[in-house]
C-alpha cells in the first residue's frame, strides 16, 4: 500500500508527465487557453491512460513476453492507444459535441500525444505490474490535467492584463510553463 501511495504522488506532483518529463507539451500548450476546454481534455486524456495502462501491461505481460515478442511494445501500445483515441473521440461527438469541437484536431492527437505512449513504456521500464502501471497511469493522468487546468487558469488572468506586445501569444505561456515546472520541482522533496 506504500509503494502505491509513494506512486501516486510521484506520477501526479513530483514527476509530473508535462512539467518535469516534458511530455504532452503539444496539447498542453494548444489546449489550455480556457479552463473548460483544458478540464474536457484532461477528462480524455484519463480515460485514455487508464484503460492504456491497463491494457498495454495485460498484452505485456501475458502475451509479449511469454512469446518472447518485448521488441513489439511500442507497435503495439501504440495500435491500443490509437482504438482507445477513437473510441473516445466517437463517444464525445455523440454524447458532448460541444467539448468535441472546442477540442478540435488536438483530440485525435492523444493517439500521438507521447505522455500516453511515455506512460505506457514507463510502466514496462519500470517493471510495474498490472495494478501498480494502472495506478502510475491513473494518477500521470491527474496530474497531466492539475498541469493543464492550471495553465488555462493562469492564461485566462493573462489575457485580461497588460503584456509587452512581443511577450504576447506562445512566448509568455511557454515562460509560465517554465514558471510552473520550477515551482513543481518543490514537491520533489516529497517521496
Amino acid at each position: 500500500m506504500e509503494n502505491l501511495l509513494l506512486v501516486t504522488i510521484g506520477a501526479a506532483l513530483v514527476n509530473n508527465v508535462v512539467l518535469s518529463q516534458f511530455l504532452g507539451l503539444c496539447p498542453f500548450i494548444g489546449v489550455s487557453s480556457k479552463i473548460k476546454t483544458a478540464a474536457g481534455m484532461g477528462g480524455a486524456v484519463i480515460f485514455v491512460i487508464t484503460l492504456s495502462s491497463a491494457l498495454t501491461g495485460i498484452l505485456y505481460q501475458f502475451i509479449l513476453v511469454p512469446t518472447g515478442m518485448e521488441y513489439l511494445q511500442t507497435l503495439v501500445f501504440i495500435l491500443v492507444i490509437a482504438c482507445l483515441v477513437q473510441f473516445v473521440e466517437m463517444f464525445l461527438k455523440k454524447k458532448m459535441p460541444p467539448l468535441y469541437n472546442s477540442l478540435g484536431v488536438f483530440l485525435p492527437l492523444i493517439t500521438t500525444n507521447c505522455a500516453v505512449l511515455g506512460v505506457s513504456i514507463n510502466n514496462v521500464t519500470k517493471g510495474y505490474g498490472i495494478l501498480t502501471g494502472m495506478v502510475n497511469g491513473i494518477f500521470t493522468a491527474v496530474g497531466f490535467t492539475i498541469a493543464i487546468v492550471i495553465m488555462a487558469g493562469i492564461r485566462e488572468k493573462i489575457e485580461a492584463n497588460n503584456i509587452p506586445e512581443c511577450w504576447k501569444g506562445k512566448p509568455i505561456v511557454l515562460i509560465t510553463a517554465g514558471l510552473m515546472a520550477m515551482a513543481f520541482y518543490g514537491f520533489s522533496g516529497l517521496i
